[in-house]
């Protein structure tokens, strides 16, 4: 496991030779939430006075793989807001679970505060059309996985489902949502809350379902549904959008 307080040396060291213009600059990620392996990378949010903020690079440094999220306070509020409404909160736990590594002005501990107080507070209702949209969406997975009769398109729906469901169950329950490792970590954070079983059931039915067999897959996700409406086909609208219309057509 990488060294923590190496990793914030050479973090400080990376902002001070590349950012000299910089206001304020966080470490956060793996390395700093202790779930570091050999290949992590330093994720390091920096904010600037203006351009050429915002932006995202990858480089290295000192044997580091260095992700870059480079912001303005005011993109910085926009990428804030965005995972908040869309209920994953990556910008939000980059700097809310962070060390700050240089803060001139007071930016930096202030962004991490209130970074620290969206995370606690959790994302808002999944409601309306967007509830109904992943209902959906677990609904005609569900149908999918039944009736393949391919074993690689029933796998790739499988996997999919197995994705979109645990979004329902965490997003709709109120909690953060994830892509990729966090879907593992969230659903984790999900059963402390609720002393439940929601994380191995997850895992086993992408065990059962590589091997396969895809009823244990088929129960969780069904298990989701009860818990957020039921299956959702028959009655499912979203209105569209014709680019071609003037708010004057409408």
């Amino acid at each position: 496991m990488p060294d923590v307080d190496g990793a914030v040396d050479d973090a400080r060291a990376l902002v001070a030779q590349w950012f000299p213009e910089a206001r304020a600059a966080w470490l956060g990620g793996s390395v700093v939430l202790g779930s570091a392996t050999p290949g992590s990378d330093l994720d390091v949010t920096v904010l600037l006075p203006g351009p050429p903020a915002p932006y995202r690079d990858a480089r290295r440094f000192r044997e580091w793989p260095v992700e870059l999220f480079v912001h303005t306070d005011s993109s910085l509020g926009h990428y804030v807001r965005r995972d908040v409404a869309g209920g994953r909160p990556t910008m939000v736990r980059l700097l809310g679970r962070s060390v700050v590594l240089l803060d001139t002005d007071g930016s930096g501990a202030q962004w991490q505060q209130t970074a620290q107080q969206l995370l606690a507070a959790g994302p808002p209702p999944l409601t309306g059309d967007d509830l109904a949209t992943l209902r959906y969406a677990v609904t005609d997975l569900l149908d999918d996985v039944t009736h393949a009769h391919d074993a690689h398109e029933r796998l790739v729906c499988a996997t999919l489902l197995a994705d979109e469901a645990a979004h329902l169950l965490l997003h709709g329950s109120g909690h953060w949502w994830g892509r990729g490792k966090w879907v593992a970590r969230e659903l984790a954070d999900l059963d402390e809350r609720e002393a439940s079983t929601w994380r191995s059931r997850h895992e086993q039915a992408l065990v059962t379902a590589a091997a396969g067999d895809v009823s244990l897959l088929m129960a969780f996700a069904d298990d989701v549904l009860v818990r957020h409406g039921g299956p959702l086909f028959e009655g499912f609208r979203l209105a569209g959008t014709d680019p071609s219309e003037t708010p004057q057509s409408r």
